[in-house]
Formats: structure tokens, C-alpha cells, sequence
């Protein structure tokens, strides 16, 4: 990105954040209720990963939550996640990272106004992951072997209580997932991550929810996991207009949480 570019990207969210500022701080009592903004996890990853950009949204007073993503399959984790959001009141503005965003994507809840995708896929009805994935479609990715590797781990609804997981390896990890996060907290990225059920690729997905819920997308332009290129053609059909780019790797939400909070900021002035 640019010097220019990036000086309309901060200039842009402090904007947003000053119009956030007075408009929750000074709202009448008739004003509709700010909305909660749920964070959604990735593959090969946890909720604390997000601590940087929840920590910038509370202190503009917006309500933060965090899903623990099972990451066992599209279809479960949007059941799971949907059971989470029947426990928040008012409205409610998604966002999701990487795999989080297919499972935003399948999940449709009445007060859901907003969906933001950061660095993620938002798959079209019936469109596997694999097809997503795929390197030869979409070139560019270096989550691959010996990268990506997949072991055995316990799961009682995998056959015989048993499932095949893929996961980061160690030596691959802060170059391909995270290269602009200080080796320091690369390395607690990589214990703290959750590994992906094999299978999750493979599920075929539903109804788009961003068909129906206006949305935003936060494009990584050095991801090494999603090819730019993929995620800028995703960027235009399900949020034409709301779409930025940022000069980061796959975990921008760990190394540009700035832009993370501004974009969500974003989304929740407009569906405020």
C-alpha cells in the first residue's frame, strides 16, 4: 500500500471513530442500541488473537464479544455459532477471519446487520473451501506441505471417536501465517492455535448471508495463506463500495489492528 493510500485508510477511521465518539457518547435515550460486535476465529488459531482490536473497540464503548470457533465443519460451527448469538441483546455485527468468514457466511440470525470479513473467504451457495483452496485456481498460497500437515486428534463425532486435523507446523509458521508479527507473538500464535477438522473443506456451503446483510471486507495485501487476488475478487462481490486494503499478512488482526478496529467501526456506525 502506498504513503498516499494509507494516509486515506487512517484519515478515513479516525473519521469514523470521531463520529463513533460523539454519536455513542452523546446518543438520546430514544437511539437505537449500539450493536455487539461479535469476533470470529480462523483455522489455526484462538479467540486471543483478537485482544488488540477488542481492546480498540471497547474504548469507543461498542460491546465485544468473542466466539471460540469448534472448527469442526461449516455446517456445526455456524449451529454453534448462531446458539452463541441467541444469548446477546439487540443487534449484532459479525466478523470473521479466514475460515471464520465461511462460517459468518453460512450463519443468518434476524439481528445480525452487519458482517465484516478480514483476510477470509465468503463462499457462494454450494461452493466447497477445496475449490477456494485450490492452488492451481488461485495461485499464490504457501499453506501447503510441509506447512500444512494433518494428524489424528480425538473427536467424538469423527469416525470411531477419531478425526484428521490439519494444523500449522512450527518451522512454517510465523513465515507463511504471520511474517509481520514479532517472532515473539508468532510463536504464542502458534501454541495457542486450534487445529481444522480435514473435512471442514469438503462441506458444501448454504445461502450466503452477505447475499442479504450489507458487508465489508478488509483485504490482506501480503497474505501468504489467501491469495490477494482471490480475496480482492471475493471483496467485490460481497461488499462492492465497503472494501479496503492493507498492507499485511494473513493475521492482520493480530499485526494492523488499527485497521481491523476501523473498518469494524465501519460497519457499526452504519448499522447502529
Amino acid at each position: 500500500m502506498n504513503t498516499r493510500r494509507t494516509a486515506r485508510f487512517r484519515a478515513a477511521g479516525t473519521a469514523v471513530a470521531a463520529a463513533l465518539a460523539l454519536g455513542l457518547g452523546a446518543a438520546p435515550a430514544h437511539a437505537a442500541p449500539t450493536p455487539t460486535v461479535v469476533l470470529v476465529h480462523g483455522a489455526f488459531a484462538d479467540s486471543s488473537g483478537w485482544s488488540d482490536v477488542a481492546d480498540r473497540l471497547t474504548a469507543d464503548g461498542i460491546p465485544v464479544r468473542t466466539f471460540d470457533t469448534p472448527l469442526r465443519g461449516i455446517a456445526n460451527d455456524s449451529a454453534k455459532l448462531t446458539e452463541f448469538l441467541a444469548g446477546i441483546d439487540g443487534p449484532i455485527v459479525l466478523v470473521g477471519h479466514s475460515y471464520g468468514g465461511a462460517v459468518i457466511t453460512n450463519t443468518h440470525d434476524p439481528d445480525v446487520t452487519a458482517n465484516v470479513f478480514v483476510a477470509a473467504y465468503a463462499p457462494q451457495r454450494n461452493q466447497l473451501l477445496a475449490e477456494l483452496v485450490n492452488p492451481i485456481a488461485h495461485p499464490g498460497s504457501l499453506l501447503l506441505p510441509p506447512a500444512l500437515l494433518v494428524k489424528p486428534v480425538a473427536d467424538p463425532a469423527g469416525p470411531a471417536g477419531v478425526n484428521l486435523d490439519a494444523f500449522v507446523t512450527e518451522p512454517f509458521f510465523r513465515e507463511v501465517f504471520a511474517q509481520d508479527v514479532a517472532p515473539a507473538k508468532a510463536a504464542e500464535m502458534y501454541r495457542n492455535q486450534r487445529t481444522l477438522a480435514a473435512t471442514a473443506n469438503l462441506e458444501r456451503t448454504g445461502d450466503p448471508s452477505w447475499a442479504d446483510t450489507p458487508s465489508w471486507y478488509l483485504v490482506s495485501g501480503a497474505d501468504r495463506v489467501i491469495p490477494p487476488a482471490l480475496q480482492r475478487e471475493t471483496a467485490e462481490r460481497v461488499a462492492p463500495g465497503r472494501t479496503r486494503e492493507v498492507a499485511a499478512s494473513h493475521a492482520s488482526y493480530v499485526s494492523q489492528p488499527d485497521a481491523v478496529a476501523d473498518i469494524v467501526r465501519e460497519a457499526v456506525l452504519a448499522a447502529g
